[in-house]
């Protein structure tokens, strides 16, 4: 395998383990081997906790992960009664839809592919244009767009008002508030939730943690190229991306059927010109289970996706035999899934607002159309 060339304090770190055993003599006989390729890995990337992770400013307690798994699986949050937060990031089919663009309100596409939300709470930022700050900020936007679930918060929490179990599961969420039942607390509640449905576990995780034998040649192959060629440039830490951002087409942008023109990305965010076709750059974990790729989902095989990035981030041009090794190594980063228990909702009463399929909210439908390149 070749030497990684992508992190000069990695290798100092590698070989600097090498010299100090050399220069302990008779116990460098009896050390066990360096191996630099582990080593390397874990200077660049960590494994997932097995642990939910906190969150800042919002206490991941039983009740409100409890109410939240209610939350995402209710599509009487939709103005339709039909859309949940789980049409879009389906818990069954990782975390996302399988689907190019996501169907939302009145078979309106969205713009842009959807991401999973599982591990989505080690990312540095939400949506494929980092908008969002955090899940919390993340989970009232989908609600709220009209080419998605298209409600209110007024509406939300009408429903939601209209059902005693509902509120008495927000006083226990969120004791001791005045007023419980909020949007804001839907929304610290589907973030409570979003934030245990992580995927630890992945045999990649187990590499890391010491199990050398666990990857085959193969793997350990596309894993030395994933670091030598520069991927790991972009896609690394605990979700091997999710942390920066970066353009697509760092050496030669794609064409209009993989890279559509109208949707700048992070420009849209900034209005700064550097920002123009810059994207966050994707989280890597699972990703076997996410196709198709990249925002505009227009890829569906992995193979596809690894030659693209390496022609268009890299200007690498990477042989059939490198692009199968690094998608093998890829494949190594799926993590045991989250066991989500389906919730029994509950029942609507004679107060809940009826469902209303050509409702929109407050944008008005022109203005839904030019929204659409930030809604994901």
């Amino acid at each position: 395998m070749r030497l990684a060339a992508v992190s000069a304090l990695a290798i100092v770190s590698v070989f600097g383990v090498a010299a100090i055993a050399q220069d302990s003599g008779a116990e460098a006989d009896t050390a066990a081997p360096v191996d630099e390729l582990h080593q390397l890995a874990n200077e660049l990337f960590e494994p997932i906790p097995s642990m939910v992770p906190a969150v800042e400013g919002n206490a991941v307690t039983r009740e409100k992960v409890e109410l939240g798994r209610m939350l995402w699986f209710d599509p009487r949050l939709s103005a339709s009664g039909v859309l949940s937060c789980n049409s879009c990031h389906n818990l069954a089919m990782g975390g996302d839809d399988n689907l190019e663009t996501s169907i939302g309100h009145g078979w309106q596409r969205g713009p842009r592919n959807s991401p999973t939300v599982f591990n989505a709470v080690f990312n540095v930022a939400q949506f494929w244009d980092g908008r969002a700050e955090d899940l919390r900020t993340q989970a009232t936007g989908p609600i709220q767009a009209a080419v998605e679930m298209a409600a209110t918060p007024e509406l939300v929490l009408s429903v939601l008002n209209s059902m005693p179990e509902y509120q008495e599961r927000f006083a226990l969420a969120f004791p001791g508030e005045d007023e419980p039942l909020t949007f804001d607390n839907v929304a610290r509640a589907i973030e409570a939730f979003e934030a245990t449905l992580i995927t630890p576990a992945s045999r990649f995780d187990q590499y890391l943690e010491g199990n050398l034998n666990i990857l085959s040649d193969e793997e350990k192959e596309g894993l030395q190229l994933f670091i030598d060629t520069g991927c790991a440039g972009c896609h690394a830490g605990v979700n091997l991306g999710g942390q920066d951002y970066f353009p697509f087409g760092v050496v030669e942008r794609p064409g209009s059927e993989i890279l559509p023109p109208n949707d700048k990305g992070r420009f849209a965010v900034t209005q700064t010109a550097s920002d123009e076709y810059v994207f966050r750059a994707v989280p890597l974990r699972n990703v076997e289970l996410t196709a198709p790729y990249f925002h505009s989902g227009k890829v569906w095989d992995l193979e596809q996706a690894v030659a693209i990035m390496g022609v268009s981030q890299l200007g690498a041009d990477l042989s059939e035999e490198e692009v199968q090794a690094i998608s093998a190594f890829l494949r190594t980063l799926t993590g045991e899934q989250p066991s989500v228990e389906l919730p029994i909702l509950p029942v609507s009463t004679p107060e809940t607002p009826q469902p209303s399929p050509q409702v929109k909210n407050s944008l008005e439908p022109e203005d839904a159309v030019q929204d659409q390149t930030s809604v994901r």
